[in-house]
C-alpha cells in the first residue's frame, strides 16, 4: 500500500514541476491527460481564465461502439483523434501539451499521436 501512495505522490511531484514551467494561453491551450488503469481523460483548457475548452474520453457516449475489442493504447489514439476533432471545430489548431506526470510512453504517447494525426500541432 505504501508502494502504491509514493507513486501516486512523485507523479503528482512531477506534474507540479511541469505545470511551474508550461501554461495554456487563448493562442496556444493546454492538452492535460490523465490516466488511469483503466479509462484515459483528455481535455484542452485555457489558463488564462481557468476554462476547459474542448474534453474527450474514453467513456464518452460518442466512442460507445468503437471501442470494443480495443487495448489501451489503441483507445487512447481513438480518445486523441475524437479530442482533435472537437478542437479543430471549436477553432484551436496549437496546443501545449501536458503528460499529467506520466511518462511519455504506451497510452499517453498513443493519444499523443492521435491528436496530431487529426491535425493539431505541438
Amino acid at each position: 500500500m505504501a508502494r502504491t501512495h509514493f507513486r501516486a505522490l512523485n507523479r503528482k511531484r512531477r506534474h507540479a514541476r511541469v505545470r511551474n514551467h508550461i501554461s495554456g494561453t487563448s493562442q496556444r491551450p493546454r492538452l492535460a491527460v490523465y490516466r488511469s488503469l483503466w479509462h484515459i481523460h483528455a481535455q484542452i483548457i485555457d489558463d488564462t481564465v481557468g476554462r476547459t475548452l474542448v474534453a474527450a474520453s474514453s467513456i464518452d457516449t460518442a466512442l460507445a461502439g468503437q471501442l470494443e475489442g480495443k487495448n489501451k493504447s489503441e483507445v487512447a489514439k481513438v480518445v486523441g483523434e475524437l479530442l482533435a476533432q472537437r478542437a479543430v471545430a471549436a477553432g484551436i489548431t496549437s496546443i501545449v501539451f501536458d503528460r499529467g506526470g506520466f511518462p511519455y510512453h504506451g497510452r499517453v504517447k498513443a493519444l499523443a499521436e492521435g491528436v496530431r494525426s487529426a491535425g493539431l500541432t505541438f
